[in-house]
């Protein structure tokens, strides 16, 4: 029998790092197993699938951009979280050949803030910044974590109907971006029993993106500051972050977060991550 492989699709498709992260973890188990990367366009998308159906060696794919919406009319069964979402990050083969799929990106998000979240507060606020595919996740899983929710994009009303939709009866509040740019200079009440979070889930700051314009005088006192931009690794917004004195998080914790939950879909094992990620933290960034 062929060996059993999963994959990640997307187009473009030479920068996912992906590859890197299945593959240092079967080494690892020592697991007969594979984990490529396919470039897939939006036109090849059906026949891609109804190939893959057929290949009994074939355990899932992960999804990237721009297919994470595109595959979902082509797919059985959506899991309910990524119905929610709207956007599918990981497709399973079930046994009979069916197709089913998942959205991993809002767990992988969440990962890092396990241990603050289980902790009880007074009051809990999420500052989001994007109104993309990446915040449609964000918003939903913190939306879950009983967070009211300041999403900010360049257009308010699409940042509103995004809360309406995926955070419906919670008091959200839709803002423009713009507003992050401006010298904040709001005296925060006390903090203590209260758990705050700045997001950047849009692309701002990436290389080759536009700069996200962001004054850190509108972080509260202990914010976590998270952005989850991978390249460069240290963006301008964790490096400010850093000098005010607020913890960060950094994209890779987001990336493999998501991954392992695909990983143990794909191949049944929890991924080994006994030494904190540090291994596979060195070659992402080597």
């Amino acid at each position: 029998m062929s060996t059993p492989y999963a994959e990640v699709i997307g187009d473009p498709i030479a920068q996912s790092k992906s590859p890197t992260i299945h593959n240092l973890w079967i080494g690892r188990l020592g697991l007969e197993a594979e984990y490529r990367a396919c470039h897939v366009k939006g036109d090849g998308l059906a026949e891609y699938l109804a190939r893959r159906r057929e290949d009994l060696a074939w355990r899932g794919c992960n999804v990237t951009m721009p297919h994470k919406q595109a595959v979902i009319p082509l797919i059985d069964r959506l899991d309910p979280l990524a119905q929610r979402i709207g956007a599918v990050n990981t497709i399973l083969r079930e046994a009979d050949g069916s197709l089913t799929g998942f959205n991993t990106d809002a767990g992988g998000f969440l990962e890092p803030l396990r241990a603050e979240l289980a902790k009880t507060h007074y009051f809990r606020m999420a500052r989001i910044l994007g109104t993309g595919g990446a915040a449609r996740a964000i918003v939903a899983a913190l939306a879950d974590q009983n967070m009211v929710l300041v999403l900010a994009g360049r257009d308010p009303a699409k940042a509103r109907a995004l809360l309406d939709e995926l955070a419906p009866g919670g008091e959200h509040h839709a803002i423009d971006i713009a507003h992050f740019a401006a010298p904040g200079d709001f005296a925060f009440d006390d903090r203590e029993g209260c758990f705050d979070l700045v997001v950047n889930a849009s692309p701002l700051g990436m290389a080759g993106q536009p700069p996200l314009l962001f004054d850190m005088g509108h972080v509260p006192p202990g914010s976590i500051v998270y952005d989850i931009v991978t390249h460069p690794h240290d963006t301008p917004l964790l490096l400010s972050a850093r000098a005010a004195g607020f913890a960060t998080l950094d994209g890779l914790n987001m990336l493999i977060g998501q991954a392992a939950e695909a990983f143990e879909k794909f191949f049944g094992a929890s991924p080994p991550r006994a030494d904190g990620d540090e291994e596979l933290r060195h070659l992402l960034l080597g």
